[in-house]
């Protein structure tokens, strides 16, 4: 078994231990997340996202206290996106995918720490939302290179990136015209845990299905293409309608 999927199991076993121990506690609800709306597949998620922040909360007060700003967990999430590009091209796709998730939770933590200290500015989400574009960009290259003997491969990777990309542009387009609008299935987060599940075990569900290397990533890279251009539809159906209600 290699070192990042016995890793990645621990993961997995410790997260479900500590979901237990949220439940039995209370399953306290994050004011933080609830200020921001942050939903996960379409609020069916709800559960995982309270769960998610509270089990961040100690590593959060942690990196209060030492002072970290919201600048180091940018640049932090960017090397994260430059080396999961990396990694994936190489066919590491283990580590490339810890470093997708590595990337997320930098993400995480730059905003908290931002509203915590209350250093949020027009500066930190411009950063923050066109760093994030870079780490996608990287994921996804990383998969064009990767797939490349694959027939189809590239194009579909293509497509989820364009896909992504297109999600992200009608919303901040939106609101750049005074509609903000977060609907649709295929944001940021279900895209990154997507990706990193799929990085994380196709070696071992292809080997068990007499699959190629890179089948599972392939298909879950297709379901990521049609669900961004799906929810990138959406929302400019749903900003049009909105500013037609404005005139």
């Amino acid at each position: 078994m290699k070192a990042p999927f016995a890793l990645f199991l621990v993961v997995v076993a410790a997260a479900l231990l500590s979901m237990a121990v949220y439940g039995l506690r209370g399953r306290d609800r994050d004011a933080d997340a609830d200020r921001k709306g942050s939903q996960f597949l379409l609020g069916l998620g709800d559960f995982l996202v309270h769960w998610f922040m509270w089990a961040l909360s100690p590593p959060e007060r942690l990196f209060l206290r030492m002072g970290l700003t919201p600048d180091f967990f940018n640049f932090a999430g960017l090397a994260c996106g430059i080396a999961s590009g990396i990694l994936i091209g190489l066919g590491r796709l283990e580590w490339g995918g810890l470093a997708i998730a590595l990337g997320g939770v930098a993400d995480i933590f730059d905003g908290r720490i931002a509203r915590a200290r209350k250093l949020a500015s027009p500066y930190g989400t411009f950063i923050d939302s066109t760093l994030d574009r870079f780490v996608e960009v990287f994921a996804f290259l990383g998969f064009v290179y990767y797939l490349r003997a694959t027939p189809f491969g590239p194009l579909v990777a293509t497509a989820a990136l364009a896909g992504s990309l297109l999600v992200s542009y009608t919303r901040a387009r939106g609101e750049s015209l005074g509609v903000t609008c977060k609907e649709g299935l295929m944001q940021r987060a279900e895209r990154l845990v997507l990706t990193f599940l799929a990085c994380m075990v196709d070696a071992p569900v292809t080997a068990a299905a007499g699959w190629l290397s890179g089948t599972l990533v392939l298909g879950v890279l297709a379901l990521i293409a049609v669900g961004t251009f799906i929810t990138a539809a959406h929302r400019t159906i749903w900003i049009s309608a909105r500013l037609k209600e404005k005139l």
